[in-house]
């Protein structure tokens, strides 16, 4: 409001009429206006320098796919998860997947064995390349989705010196990691009712086929009933006759 405020004192009459008012209106509608383009001037360069590096993918995978992610700096959060959302064959029990993250130096960083879904989080300790390798001991082919987000926080001592400027680039920064975590966790809550989706039609058909294998084993039942008693009626017949 200081740019508002000294635009209108040097537009500012000290006559009361109505033109002056009007004067003194439109000069302050202008100075709104002029504020709110300095504000997006300001802020929108850095939403969008802020903007976190994120993917996110569904595969088939056979045996092993591995799948790597840059990190740009130190102490980054690097959040990842994955749903076995799919199964080639609808008979097979879940016995999931392995999957193992290695750091740019090959260090082991993590390590799921037999996982059907799971989210995790950690901080790279190095900037570089970060490897998510997952493998299928199954022999059938199964469908992953897959999402990682790596969060990073800026600091703006070096440009934003003003005290008040500060606390507001902080929280916008704040604002952009927590909306990047709802999209995170709304993209693996997906990923997991596309999963449950899926089970419940493989449950369905496979209660489908039972029900319709137990009617035809039925029938046939009785129809063997019905020619086996038919048979030994007859058979009682005839040696009645002689």
């Amino acid at each position: 409001m200081l740019l508002c405020s000294v635009f209108c004192r040097e537009t500012q009459d000290c006559s009361p009429s109505s033109t002056r008012l009007k004067r003194r209106a439109r000069a302050e509608n202008l100075c709104f206006s002029k504020e709110m383009k300095l504000f997006v001037a300001t802020i929108l360069p850095v939403i969008l320098l802020s903007l976190q590096q994120a993917f996110g993918l569904r595969f088939v995978i056979d045996r092993e796919e591995c799948f790597s992610q840059k990190v740009e700096y130190e102490w980054d959060t690097v959040h990842a998860s994955f749903v076995v959302v799919k199964y080639d064959n609808h008979w097979q029990n879940e016995h999931g997947v392995d999957l193992v993250v290695t750091g740019p130096s090959g260090d082991q960083i993590h390590d799921f064995r037999d996982k059907v879904s799971e989210k995790f989080e950690f901080v790279a300790h190095q900037k570089g390349a970060y490897r998510f390798c997952f493998t299928n001991k199954s022999p059938y082919h199964e469908t992953i989705d897959f999402d990682v987000l790596v969060g990073h926080f800026t600091y703006y001592d070096q440009h934003a010196k003003d005290e008040h400027v500060k606390p507001l680039l902080d929280q916008i920064e704040k604002l952009g990691e927590a909306l990047y975590n709802i999209q995170f966790e709304q993209h693996w809550l997906e990923a997991q009712t596309d999963r449950q989706a899926i089970i419940n039609e493989g449950m369905s058909r496979r209660a489908v086929h039972k029900a319709l294998f137990e009617s035809a084993a039925l029938i046939t039942a009785s129809v063997l009933q019905v020619y086996l008693l038919k048979r030994l009626f007859e058979r009682k017949l005839s040696i009645s006759r002689v």
